[in-house]
């Protein structure tokens, strides 16, 4: 039965209903938001008189489900928790899927307390998917996605956000800047990768903790980038001193796995770029959510997220050109950029 709501009316939820019903057979259910996200797709949460289930919803003219299924197997093989698809509707894009809960890893942050077994049932999970995922069925994150999504940063986040009027000058800095991440990025092992494998996207689970989701855009790309998105998060910050002991306690646990990893040294290096690398992407992104997509609640996050490239800047001398940048046209511009944006 479709939900009790006097919201505008929803094709698409009226369709889904009628696939559950008549599609799928089930006879006694109830549906609610479970969670929306960054692209087009949504979660509803089925209640069963004996279990709950997710459906996802997503569009076949703007979203394919196929990648979802594909990746979802993929992982499952490495041992990792991820929700079982247990029926597809690829034509109308619906996915009904087993449900991993309500309590992702940023909720149980925020209540406090020691984050540390969290983030190692997190790191342990995800030593498994780089040495256990086979990567080679995956488009790889190479040097044509790698400039499309550094690309982001100008357009969307200086000029649309900020108002900047990008020169000659600007322009070869960022055009230097963005050959610097490519090369660091591919210069890595390159493994399985899950791209936004941060605390929005880890449930806790009573077994098999971490249960991951949105994991439909895998690639095969950089050792530590899905390290960066999990300690170097875009929705949580912790010191980076503690940051830094986690990196290493990875590294050793890479190395003893089998995992090319180079010295302490050289593997934060390639930590803190590849983080530099997605975090000027995610810059552009939020600020792309709010001016294309009228989601307004990034922008509470892009405070954090300059803070991380401000960080990284000021860290590596060969980065001073951005450090400058920053300092004398971003900064000055960014607090008043957010008010416009009601951020």
């Amino acid at each position: 039965m479709p939900p009790d709501t006097n919201a505008v009316h929803d094709p698409r939820l009226d369709l889904l209903a009628e696939w559950l019903s008549r599609g799928l057979g089930l006879a006694e259910w109830r549906i609610a938001p479970a969670s929306a996200d960054a692209s087009f797709r949504r979660y509803f949460r089925v209640s069963l008189p004996d279990r709950t289930l997710i459906a996802m919803d997503a569009p076949p003219e703007r979203e394919d489900v196929g990648p979802f299924v594909r990746v979802a197997a993929a992982l499952a093989a490495t041992g990792v928790s991820v929700p079982a698809v247990l029926e597809v509707d690829a034509e109308r894009g619906f996915l009904l899927l087993s449900d991993l809960g309500s309590t992702h890893y940023l909720a149980a942050l925020a209540r406090g307390g020691d984050p540390a077994p969290l983030y190692a049932d997190a790191a342990a999970a995800l030593l498994r998917i780089q040495v256990h995922g086979d990567a080679t069925a995956l488009d790889p994150y190479g040097l044509a996605l790698l400039e499309r999504e550094l690309a982001l940063f100008p357009e969307w986040f200086l000029v649309r956000h900020l108002g900047l009027v990008l020169g000659d000058d600007e322009r070869e800095l960022l055009a230097a800047l963005s050959a610097t991440l490519v090369a660091a990025a591919l210069e890595q092992p390159q493994v399985f990768v899950h791209r936004d494998y941060h605390s929005r996207n880890l449930m806790v689970l009573g077994a098999g903790n971490p249960g991951i989701l949105d994991f439909q855009d895998a690639v095969r790309g950089a050792l530590t980038y899905d390290l960066v998105s999990l300690y170097k998060d875009c929705y949580v910050s912790w010191p980076r001193e503690r940051v830094l002991g986690w990196v290493e306690d990875y590294r050793l646990r890479a190395q003893a796995a089998g995992l090319a990893v180079p010295d302490a040294r050289e593997f934060v290096r390639w930590f803190d770029l590849a983080g530099l690398q997605r975090h000027l992407k995610v810059l552009g992104i939020f600020a792309r959510l709010w001016y294309r997509d009228g989601k307004s609640a990034y922008l509470a996050d892009l405070p954090r997220v300059l803070e991380y490239v401000v960080a990284t800047s000021l860290a590596y001398p060969a980065l001073a050109p951005l450090a400058r940048l920053l300092e004398t046209a971003v900064q000055p511009r960014f607090d008043a950029a957010q008010a416009r944006a009601g951020a």
